[in-house]
């Protein structure tokens, strides 16, 4: 049974909000919800099982569906959502056994990942919310490592100009239909070209070879690199690690080719998500996106 504070009780209107809210210290809501009709009123998440946490999420999940997203009831039932899976988090941080990062950072990014999660789920789909959630929360812990794992020190002013320079590029290279200049960086951020060569060089300071370091502990289910610990959610775009390459190819795809890889890895929109927007099947999108990381494969192997 789920650890309750009494029974749930019912309600004669619209869910109804007093205070006391157990179990959501720690989260930024600072909504208090005591009536919800049907479910039991957590007293404690993190001592719920898993077999119940789950039932629960199942519950819960629908009852997002039904409710208004912005309203303190929609909130309540997305922050208990949070604290029950947040063990999924830290199973998923673990996996980066890495004494060069410390956990609880890994774990916030991973409730990014869940808070995501979340928040594109969809039941209809019949796929068990941690199977949906996994590759999002370990997808957000790698972006951490990717995007603050540096080779050497770089202040911060320069680190966050990297990051602003990465997706300026990104914008005009879909723009322009090629890698933009430095004359353009700077137009288009409202820099000086002196300024964009900064933060361009900055960017060679930046790595991710960590992520194939391998761990420190002797455990052997921890052996290897944190690469091969990831649990990747699509292998094929791991193979393709030439951002530099790759950036005239994508340019050379057609505009539908290039929408497709940005739907699939800028917003990270599931398959079925994409196939929902272009009017095709998940399968059409599985086969477009392979012809697609094909053609980049093909063309980088040229190169």
């Amino acid at each position: 049974m789920f650890p309750v504070q009494g029974q749930a009780r019912p309600s004669a209107g619209p869910l109804g909000a007093t205070s006391g809210t157990p179990g959501l210290s720690g989260l930024s809501t600072t909504t208090e919800i005591t009536e919800l009709p049907e479910l039991p009123e957590i007293a404690e998440p993190s001592e719920v099982s898993p077999a119940d946490a789950r039932e629960l999420t199942r519950t819960l999940l629908a009852r997002l569906d039904a409710l208004e997203e912005g309203t303190r009831e929609y909130s309540y039932v997305r922050a208990t959502l949070i604290e029950l899976n947040i063990s999924l988090v830290r199973y998923a941080a673990r996996r980066f056994n890495s004494s060069r990062e410390p956990q609880e950072d890994l774990v916030q990014a991973g409730i990014v990942g869940l808070i995501k999660a979340i928040d594109r789920f969809d039941s209809r789909h019949g796929v068990e919310f941690t199977t949906f959630a996994v590759p999002t929360v370990l997808g957000e812990i790698r972006r951490h490592f990717r995007d603050t794992t540096w080779a050497v020190h770089v202040p911060r002013r320069l680190q966050e100009l990297r990051l602003t320079l990465a997706r300026a590029q990104e914008q005009l290279t879909q723009r322009l239909d090629r890698a933009p200049t430095v004359a353009e960086l700077a137009e288009h951020l409202s820099l000086t070209p002196e300024e964009v060569t900064e933060g361009l060089t900055a960017a060679n300071g930046h790595t991710v070879g960590s992520l194939d370091l391998g761990s420190e502990s002797t455990d052997d289910d921890s052996r290897g690199s944190l690469a091969d610990r990831l649990g990747m959610e699509d292998g094929r775009l791991e193979k393709i690690e030439s951002l530099v390459a790759l950036k005239p190819l994508i340019a050379a795809l057609p505009e539908r080719d290039r929408q497709i890889l940005s739907m699939r890895f800028t917003e990270e929109l599931t398959q079925s998500e994409i196939g929902a927007r272009l009017g095709v099947s998940q399968m059409h999108v599985s086969r477009l996106l392979s012809r697609i990381l094909g053609r980049l494969r093909a063309g980088l192997d040229q190169d």
